[in-house]
């Protein structure tokens, strides 16, 4: 290939040096380096040797330090010519162009403010280098990992990640007394959560969407609250009342009266008119001898007598309200249908129908109330709820494992919440008396196993204590009866296979067996305490023998026994 020499750029002057420089690099460096390498290498004033001229490079000078490099001889050849920086014009002395300076290297702004702060870091006065990613020495060969974020306070991975990163709680120690009753008073059932009520968000909406169009509307209303115990309809509804107070100063409306009446606290189910007559008669005075329903009938009926603001009047464990004829429970929803009735009607019992079995004739009036159901609780709503009420606490009290089998055990019996925050309690206690007996000194939490031993007491039947208080011969005759029906779909056997399965139990585990003439009498025994059926049969070994209990019960009764879980063991004979 013909050397041809390439034209010079025309922002700069082509000097006589600068040809000569160019005129003198040997066809095989042309080559390797191309044109354009070679034209900005002749602006050097320096002389060309045999040998090409390489500038000391330092790719960290020109690269973030958190891009990996490797660069190789051939990697470096090929950087040599694309990204050589363009040298400043010097003087035509050889000796001053020979020593290039670092600020005669043209950079980007940005690069520009990088360089100056490595050079300050490699002045004498600065501390040393201690970038893990980059030394300082590397060579072109060297691979050059990414910078490590350091841990220290004041590092980057603190300022960036530092939002990010929950910080753990202190200990926990339960042998303060402060703490303990801090924790017991967050797990009662009695404590509203300063934090707010979770996970009825939705029963809410509905209940104050409700209040808020009675109110407005300036008419009466009624709605019916069920559900199952414990899940959580009373302070639902107290949370909304304090709601509809709040929303009714801020719009600039005439806030309602509110009265709360729990049935079980009157006397008589006809109680409950006189304590709405009483709220009412703050500013409106009854006389006659009506009765107190005749008289808030008669309050309802005229427009001068009727009052003027709203009254919230909430009735909790509504159901103790029914009676043989259904009068007072009739007449209570019946009061809200008045013309001038101001009354806004909130019932509130675990009933889910007791609208339509017991007051089918609203319907037909066209008063039936709004019905809003609290559903169960599931495990994640409940393992939500006790660690929104443990929030309040500064400490980890619980393992994530004992409350999510804690939430599990109550959500597949229930969904009571508060007997799930019962069990939390009672896992707290076992957990402060154990410590006491213990000369530990390290803290720990309440584990899985205190939490088991805290549901055991709680879920435990009468039928296990009844099992536990048994002769054993008994109880070896139901574990007999256990592994009869444990492996099999057919809950019916006879005394000869029961009497078989009972025998084997005895040669496992060394017990003098009885005849069957005293087997077939315990068998009876335990058929009047109505563990088990005796059918009717001539011959006792035909007789016909149903298990009357759950086998869990009798698996759960001997948990921890191990000569009873060595019968439990024993395969059908």
């Amino acid at each position: 290939m013909a050397d041809v020499t390439p034209p010079m750029s025309a922002s700069r002057p082509v000097t006589a040096g600068s040809a000569r420089s160019y005129a003198a690099v040997p066809a095989r460096s042309r080559k390797l380096f191309g044109a354009g390498a070679l034209r900005r290498l002749s602006r050097a004033p320096a002389p060309f040797t045999s040998r090409p001229f390489f500038p000391p490079l330092n790719p960290t000078r020109f690269f973030p330090n958190s891009l990996p490099i490797s660069l190789t001889s051939k990697f470096h050849s090929q950087f040599a010519r694309l990204a050589m920086p363009t040298l400043r014009s010097a003087t035509s002395s050889p000796v001053k162009a020979a020593t290039v300076s670092p600020t005669a290297v043209t950079t980007p702004r940005s690069a520009k403010r990088r360089l100056t702060s490595r050079r300050a870091a490699e002045s004498p006065d600065s501390p040393q280098f201690t970038s893990p990613g980059i030394s300082p020495l590397a060579g072109f060969g060297t691979i050059c990992t990414p910078k490590m974020l350091s841990a220290s306070p004041k590092s980057s991975r603190k300022r960036l990640y530092g939002d990010l990163v929950a910080a753990e709680k202190p200990k926990w120690n339960p042998r303060d007394p402060a703490q303990m009753q801090a924790v017991k008073e967050a797990l009662h059932v009695g404590t509203v959560p300063s934090c707010g009520l979770v996970c009825r968000d939705d029963e809410q909406m509905r209940v104050f969407d409700f209040c808020k169009a009675c109110v407005e509307q300036e008419r009466a209303g009624s709605l019916y609250v069920c559900g199952c115990p414990g899940t959580g309809k009373t302070l639902s509804i107290n949370k909304v009342k304090e709601s509809v107070s709040c929303w009714a100063d801020k719009m600039g409306i005439e806030t309602p009266d509110d009265l709360s009446i729990n049935c079980t606290s009157l006397g008589k189910t006809s109680d409950i008119f006189i304590k709405i007559l009483e709220k009412l008669h703050v500013r409106k005075k009854a006389s006659g001898k009506l009765s107190p329903l005749q008289q808030l009938q008669r309050m309802f009926s005229h427009k001068e007598s009727a009052p003027r603001r709203m009254l919230l009047v909430i009735v909790d464990e509504m159901d103790y309200l029914i009676t043989r004829d259904r009068a007072v429970l009739h007449d209570l929803f019946m009061l809200t249908t008045q013309q001038f009735s101001r009354c806004i009607l909130i019932g509130i019992a675990n009933a889910i129908d007791l609208a339509d079995r017991f007051l089918p004739k609203l319907e037909s009036l066209n008063c039936k109330p709004l019905v809003v159901t609290f559903r169960a609780y599931s495990k994640d709503q409940i393992s939500n709820i006790i660690n929104h009420r443990l929030k309040v606490l500064e400490y980890n009290v619980f393992e994530p494992l004992a409350l999510e089998f804690c939430a599990r055990k109550v959500a597949a019996a229930s969904g009571d919440m508060r007997k799930a925050l019962g069990v939390c309690r009672s896992a707290v206690e076992i957990f402060e008396s154990k410590l006491q007996d213990s000369s530990d000194q390290e803290f720990g939490v309440v584990t899985f196993d205190h939490m088991d031993i805290a549901l055991s007491k709680v879920f435990k039947s009468p039928v296990v204590d009844s099992i536990l208080c048994l002769p054993q011969h008994q109880q070896m005759v139901l574990c007999a009866l256990a592994n009869t029906f444990q492996h099999c779909k057919k809950k019916v056997t006879t005394l000869g296979e029961l009497n078989k399965s009972y025998i084997e139990i005895c040669r496992s585990t060394q017990v003098p067996g009885i005849g069957m003439l005293e087997f077939s009498n315990m068998c009876m025994i335990l058929s009047d305490q109505g563990y088990l059926k005796l059918g009717q049969s001539k011959e006792d070994k035909l007789r016909r023998v149903t298990l009357q209990i759950d086998i869990s019960d009798i698996t759960f009764a001997f948990k921890g026994n191990r000569f009873f879980q060595k019968c439990l063991e024993q395969p059908k004979f």
